[in-house]
């Protein structure tokens, strides 16, 4: 399978329609709600993800701001385009890359890493693949795509079931296998149903999660207040946690300091990702993350 699942778009259209639900002035009263930050934060300082052992940026650069079809906002740059956007971040000091198989980006991240120094780059990807013999072939197509002998981070991509952890024990064991002969740092999953982003919270298989979260609810799992949670509980677990959509996919473009003031302020993310199509965009959020209290 590939693209958007249908029930995560029926999920997006949902939350979607509750974001367009708040008044203008709901909105901006409960973004002006927002506690001021306690310390300076930096898109290049560093982070370890929850008990991986693994370090990378604060800020990883996305690929797939809206990915589907092995296609992108950011893939839409060309392969020497978005090579460069990544270069350029990694020159600023940014190490996290962000892609999918989905989003048709490896050939993009392939060519950047020929430009840095693959060993200080944090590398995550995300399959959709359900099966052993699925993921076993999607590892191993990864990285002749990317050109490296191993992935630090290898998500499985969009899980929505309650049950996934027990439906998915194959792919959950390849990957596993695959850790164990230091073909991934560590694995984990891109939830994208509140009962998904629970049963991940849940297992102890689970060593990174990439979870939706932003202050309007916008292309969320549920509620901020209900995702808050379960982040809670998975911060309590020791799990690394990456926040996605933080800016609710474009939705606040025009509210980015209150988007990046709630993800910083919650103190349960390690690290999260945002695409930029542009190194004018990427500067600006940089010195947003460094501005914003």
């Amino acid at each position: 399978m590939s693209g958007i699942c249908r029930r995560d778009f029926l999920r997006s259209v949902a939350s979607l329609t509750a974001a367009v639900w708040l008044t203008p002035k709901s909105l901006a009263e409960r973004l002006a709600a927002l506690p001021h930050l306690d310390r300076k934060f930096s898109a290049t300082e560093t982070v370890t993800l929850g008990r991986t052992g693994i370090q990378t940026s604060l800020l990883a650069m996305g690929t797939g701001t809206s990915g589907s079809g092995h296609h992108s906002n950011q893939t839409a740059l060309g392969v020497e385009g978005l090579s460069r956007l990544l270069q350029n971040g990694y020159a600023g000091g940014l190490r996290f890359f962000d892609a999918a198989d989905s989003y048709g980006s490896h050939p993009h991240v392939a060519d950047a890493l020929k430009h840095v120094d693959r060993s200080k780059v944090t590398l995550l990807t995300k399959s959709w693949a359900r099966t052993g013999p699925e993921m076993r072939a999607d590892l191993d197509r990864f990285r002749r795509e990317l050109n490296t002998d191993y992935l630090d981070i290898c998500l499985m991509h969009c899980v929505t079931e309650a049950d996934w952890t027990t439906r998915f024990p194959s792919a959950m064991d390849e990957l596993s296998e695959a850790k164990q002969k230091g073909i991934v740092r560590a694995h984990g999953c891109s939830c994208h149903s509140i009962e998904a982003l629970r049963a991940a919270a849940k297992s102890p298989w689970v060593e990174v999660d990439l979870v939706r979260i932003n202050p309007i609810g916008s292309h969320m799992d549920a509620d901020p207040e209900t995702v808050v949670s379960v982040i809670r509980e998975m911060r309590a677990a020791g799990k690394g946690i990456v926040g996605m959509k933080i800016l609710g996919q474009g939705d606040l473009r025009h509210k980015q300091d209150e988007a990046l003031r709630y993800a910083l302020g919650l103190g349960l993310l390690d690290a999260f990702t945002i695409g930029a199509e542009s190194v004018s965009e990427q500067t600006d959020l940089m010195k947003r993350i460094s501005a914003v209290t």
